[in-house]
């Protein structure tokens, strides 16, 4: 079939210099490329000229076998005809913003007694259940965050119903000082809703007046003589005022989003900060792959219409937006946003005090999460955000573990956690564990063990749970870590089962969704598959690694504590001349020899056994 020319000379010449919205279409009437132009004529012919073009804008030029044209009565009606052309059309050469799989809340149970807290996803903010809900949070690791420190400062509850209502005494949270066992009526109801209040106050962002009711209290219970009541309402305080130390941009009672964009190499980076109340309370990382090589005013133009237009903002228009680099078209934007969100949108240039901080603070983490982005390898940045699509989580999810187990008939079984994030693998938050009383080749039980010790310990620290776990095994492994999870009251964190396939190679892995098992199988020569692989592949090492080693300790140590002649007191003379077993493994007989008290015979011995 002979390809039809464009013919854009032709074109130009009868193009009008209005504003006005222009699609760019292929061989078979696909739209590559939507733009806004205050001048269509100009804009357009910017595109066919001779030289200056990038390599990329040249490619799109290439391909395009017609344009068309739709005027406006304004620079404001093109923005918002444009920003709805990309939303339905999806263009391959315009920067998109995906949609947020859902919104992480925390929500408040409509238990009449003693209510829960607990992370709550909700599809496009659509409110389901008799509760109340706080957020939404830019992601689950902040909804964790809050409920943590809920649970250590006022001890709410975060187990769902059906365990509640079936305890018959205390669970590990009371035992840890995270609850105060409303389940078996160690706390009256009257107290756990006063309890309730507070945390539902911190939740509103009412710190000073929660701080000033808590010291009331707390002035309360030492003229009532109730000093133990006293003191924990004085530790109360004191968290709380941490946290306001800790939050360390303070400012005016404005609500500002501020924008900073880095780009580099054909990667773009634009990190939004959101104000509230004039206090940080958000951020958000966006990272797009430069489709067209244009300009960053004009990025950061589309970004801004795009993430307010589309309904991206979790938290809603502000008073003021922020961005770097500034906008040309900034008057159009205030128009449209104003029009739209029906109050004034301001979008400020220049900016100082407070203002400022932000938009450096901004840039500063655009700038450190486009370079920690740039160290990675092309590839992984693709398969992660495949991964997230495959599996419906977050894009922003941020934590990958895996877990297996490695032994040798059931001798020295170890079992291994690693770690992976976008970035690829985190290796300083890689875990052993050597797996004790376990009956040698019981992998359920010895997997039963390390996930236990992994997530008790995680769960009484600051480090946050992962998004997903992948359990290197199939149904019965899954079991196991549902079961865990469940009596360590974990929730939010998709477990997935990596059963291998009858041929046990590579490519031929089934994955086992937890809660639904959801049986998942990918092509072999899937990103997504490839991804786990190298996670799964990367437990496996390092369990094998683990377990080789202490499998070599404990035979070193056997052949010396065993070996007829070699006492308490010669295996400390050998230990303090060779300074090691490894070194000892390398002595001849003849250096083995010069140790005092090891005769000829005790060191051929000695060496024969080592070598063995």
């Amino acid at each position: 079939m002979h390809k039809q020319t464009f013919d854009a000379k032709r074109f130009l010449k009868q193009l009008p210099s209005k504003p006005g919205v222009y699609r760019m279409l292929d061989q078979q009437g696909k739209v590559l490329y939507v733009g806004k132009a205050r001048q269509l004529k100009n804009r357009v012919s910017s595109y066919f000229r001779s030289s200056g073009l990038s390599a990329k804008t040249a490619a799109l030029v290439e391909r395009i076998a017609d344009i068309e044209i739709t005027i406006t009565g304004s620079e404001s009606e093109a923005l918002i005809l444009e920003q709805n052309l990309i939303k339905t059309l999806r263009p391959p050469f315009n920067i998109l913003l995906r949609d947020d799989k859902s919104y992480p809340y925390i929500y408040l149970s409509g238990h009449p007694e003693y209510p829960s807290l607990t992370l709550r996803r909700l599809r496009h903010r659509k409110k389901t259940g008799k509760g109340r809900y706080f957020g939404p949070y830019t992601s689950a690791w902040a909804v964790r965050e809050s409920l943590v420190f809920l649970q250590k400062i006022f001890q709410i509850r975060q187990c769902d119903d059906s365990f509640f209502s079936n305890r018959t005494r205390p669970c590990l949270q009371h035992q840890i000082g995270r609850c105060s066992a409303p389940c078996v009526r160690q706390i009256t109801p009257q107290a756990y809703a006063e309890d309730m209040q507070h945390a539902a106050m911190f939740l509103e962002g009412r710190n000073p007046d929660l701080i000033q009711a808590l010291i009331e209290s707390m002035e309360q219970a030492s003229l009532n003589l109730e000093f133990e009541k006293a003191a924990h309402f004085r530790d109360q305080i004191n968290a709380l005022r941490r946290v306001q130390e800790n939050q360390s941009i303070e400012g005016t009672s404005v609500d500002v989003d501020v924008f900073a964009l880095a780009c580099e190499a054909g990667e773009i980076c634009i990190h939004a900060l959101y104000v509230r109340q004039g206090r940080v309370i958000g951020s958000k990382n966006f990272q797009f792959t430069d489709p067209l090589d244009i300009d960053t005013e004009e990025i950061m133009s589309s970004f801004l219409a795009q993430f307010y237009l589309g309904d991206h903002s979790v938290y809603g228009a502000p008073r003021e937006i922020i961005c770097q680099p500034v906008i040309k078209d900034a008057d159009s934007i205030q128009s449209v946003f104003s029009q739209t969100f029906d109050k004034p949108v301001r979008v400020r240039k220049d900016v100082k005090t407070d203002r400022a901080d932000w938009l450096k603070l901004a840039a500063s983490n655009a700038r450190q999460s486009l370079d920690a982005h740039l160290k990675t390898e092309e590839a992984l940045r693709s398969r992660w955000r495949l991964f997230c699509d495959t599996l419906d989580i977050e894009q922003s999810a941020h934590r990958v573990e895996c877990f297996d187990i490695s032994h040798t008939f059931g001798e020295n079984p170890v079992g291994s956690c690693v770690v992976f994030g976008p970035e690829g693998p985190l290796t300083a938050r890689y875990r052993r564990f050597s797996i004790r009383d376990v009956t040698g080749g019981d992998d359920y039980a010895a997997m039963e063990q390390a996930l236990t010790r992994h997530y008790r310990r995680l769960k009484e620290s600051e480090e946050g749970l992962p998004d997903v776990v992948l359990i290197d095994g199939g149904k019965g492994q899954l079991g196991v870590a549902e079961k865990v999870f469940s009596e360590l009251q974990i929730d939010g964190v998709l477990l997935v089962g990596v059963a291998k396939g009858p041929t046990r190679k590579p490519g031929w892995e089934t994955l086992i969704i937890g809660e639904s098992h959801r049986v998942l199988d990918l092509p072999g020569d899937s990103a997504v598959l490839h991804l786990i692989q190298q996670v799964r592949d990367e437990a496996h090492r390092f369990a094998i690694t683990g377990h080789r080693k202490q499998r070599s300790k404990a035979r070193k140590q056997s052949v010396l504590e065993t070996l007829p002649g070699i006492g308490p007191k010669r295996r400390k003379d050998l230990l303090n001349y060779f300074g090691s077993l490894k070194n000892l493994e390398k002595a001849s007989v003849e250096e083995i020899q010069k140790v005092p008290g090891i005769s000829a015979v005790i060191a051929e011995s000695l060496y024969a056994a080592l070598h063995e």
